[in-house]
């Protein structure tokens, strides 16, 4: 299978221009779109827990201290911290400028704005990186003006942060694939490790990309395997490490990632998410009380996966057709029109999750073809996969969403990618053949034995 050459220029400036139609799209949903979003979801509370601790208040509740609260300072861990703490300095940047709050908002968003092209670049390196100059571009070009992208890059949220983090861990396995590197297994280990920071139920992609290279590297000794493994793992643990720590030594129950598991477990497990027309989804109005039980965040997250468990034993009968109406939904094969809806509760708006469907499906069908094309050339596409199976566990523990696809939409990008150049290769051959994995390293382990 072909690998990309390294130092085109040409493939550089082609993707230079790619940003650049991408840049336009974004720019003008933010202007246009998403600095008019007042609706209050979680985008709420990154910008004000962002806000509260560049006021000094450390990492503790936020709607303690809006105005007529009683400002105590509480623990909180509703959310992974990479988010708010990747805006914090914005936040500063816009108190020294003597910005208002909605100026200093808008800013916010022109950061993820940034972080998202961000993720574009790397969705068109990736694709280079697995199949070549072609397959990188298209990937790009897809990413650029795909809805279901560039919608997270607008609002004030975490997704832009974990198409970055999760793409650019995919690149680095590609290389590390290919020529096995301690140095580079602990750099893929230490970005597993900030995806986490950036969405909980990314904690799995560091074991889910590190021991199937136990397998993978068949040409080396298991002892260096297993360094790799572990390296990998060191990585990611000298990531999430601290912010484990710190919740572990503040809260009443052990607490890890976040304490929004308790909510999110109930809210997915009760009467209006097991059955009827919101089945697969959540209901946190109907199904979390209105008064916290007594104690901190991580005392109510306990009771209410409690809570959830006991209602999930009295239901067992059903628990199978909720699962599979979860994973229906994030995959957009169940009930996809209430989506439209439900997103622009999420700032979201109607208009652009229909045309997002209109991208998804044949983007779905494209990368399903992408994989058969890289078995026939007996290509490893074990990473890319990964991503799509992370989060179907994390919607059959939780609930289903389209927002929730989204650290896997780079791997159905650069699918789709791999069978529109195979497609297009029969009519437009590329000029100058690129090299195989064999061309550089004799014992490239990228191409299946």
């Amino acid at each position: 299978m072909p690998v990309p050459a390294r130092g085109s220029r040409r493939f550089f400036l082609v993707l230079g221009a790619i940003l650049l139609v991408a840049l336009g799209v974004r720019v003008a949903f933010v202007l246009g779109v998403a600095q008019y979003d007042e609706k209050f979801y979680d985008a709420a509370y990154y910008e004000l827990q962002a806000r509260t601790i560049a006021d000094g208040h450390g990492y503790v509740d936020p709607f303690q201290f809006l105005p007529g609260a009683p400002h105590h300072s509480t623990p909180a861990a509703d959310h992974p911290p990479l988010t708010v703490l990747a805006l914090v300095p914005t936040v500063k940047v816009g108190d020294a400028l003597g910005f208002g709050d909605e100026s200093t908002q808008l800013l916010m968003r022109f950061e993820i704005m940034l972080v998202g092209l961000g993720g574009v670049a790397l969705i068109g390196l990736l694709g280079r990186e697995l199949a070549g100059d072609r397959v990188g571009l298209i990937a790009a070009g897809i990413a650029a003006v795909y809805p279901y992208l560039w919608v997270n890059d607008g609002l004030i949220m975490s997704e832009a942060f974990a198409v970055a983090a999760v793409t650019g861990a995919l690149l680095l396995l590609l290389r590390l694939v290919r020529r096995p590197s301690l140095w580079l297994a602990l750099v893929i280990g230490i970005i597993c490790g900030v995806a986490a920071l950036a969405r909980a139920e990314l904690v799995l992609l560091a074991p889910l990309l590190g021991l199937p290279l136990l397998v993978t590297f068949r040409r080396e000794a298991w002892s260096r395997r297993l360094g790799i493994v572990a390296v990998l793992g060191v990585g990611a643990v000298l990531v999430v490490g601290p912010w484990v720590a710190y919740n572990l030594s503040r809260f009443e129950d052990p607490t890890f990632i976040s304490t929004n598991d308790g909510i999110a477990i109930l809210g997915s497990n009760c009467p209006p998410s097991f059955y009827g027309p919101s089945t697969g989804l959540t209901s946190l109005d109907a199904c979390i009380p209105k008064r916290p039980p007594r104690g901190d965040q991580s005392v109510a997250s306990r009771v209410y996966r409690d809570r959830a468990f006991d209602y999930i034993k009295a239901h067992k009968g059903r628990a199978v057709v909720v699962e599979l109406a979860r994973v229906g939904r994030d995959w957009g094969v169940f009930r996809p029109g209430d989506m439209l809806d439900w997103n622009q509760a999420e700032g979201r708006p109607r208009w652009i999750t229909g045309l997002g469907l209109v991208f998804y499906y044949p983007i779905v069908l494209l990368a399903i073809g992408g994989i058969v094309v890289l078995r026939r050339r007996r290509v490893r596409q074990w990473p890319l996969l990964m991503p799509p199976l992370i989060i179907t566990i994390g919607t059959v523990l939780s609930y289903g969403q389209t927002r929730f696809r989204v650290p896997a939409e780079p791997s159905l990008v650069v699918l789709a990618a791999v069978a529109i150049a195979a497609l297009a290769a029969r009519w437009w051959p590329q000029r100058s053949p690129e090299r195989s994995p064999t061309d550089e390293d004799p014992e490239s382990t990228l191409v299946s034995a």
